[in-house]
């Protein structure tokens, strides 16, 4: 069984000056991710953007959509920063490959963007 590994996430929110870090964990070394992983640490990046705007804000969902994102080198591994209309968030760094990360956010977000059909 892996160890967690944990990261920082910098929040910025719209009209805002200052940054909030908040620290989050994913169930896996990061280049032992599956597009399961990746797509947790998206939703934990929206959700903590949503808890620092709303703190005491309950009943919470979150949609793998709607948003802009990139998969940026930096020293130590890469990073994921996000966006959306209420802020911003940048998540790592992460000790894994940044096409790797990339295509499987991609997969992610393609995934999510299906509609459901039921019969």
């Amino acid at each position: 069984m892996e160890k967690p590994v944990t990261y920082d996430v910098e929040i910025v929110l719209r009209e805002q000056d200052a940054a909030t870090t908040v620290r989050l964990e994913v169930a896996a070394e990061p280049r032992h991710w599956s597009e399961a992983h990746a797509a947790g640490v998206l939703r934990d990046m929206l959700l903590a953007i949503d808890r620092t705007r709303n703190p005491t804000a309950t009943d919470r969902y979150v949609a793998l959509r709607g948003f802009s994102w990139i998969v940026e080198p930096v020293d130590g591994g890469v990073v994921i920063a996000i966006e959306i209309p209420s802020g911003a968030a940048v998540a790592g760094p992460f000790d894994i490959d940044q096409r790797v990360l990339h295509a499987m956010i991609t997969r992610v977000l393609a995934a999510a963007a299906r509609p459901t059909v039921v019969h």
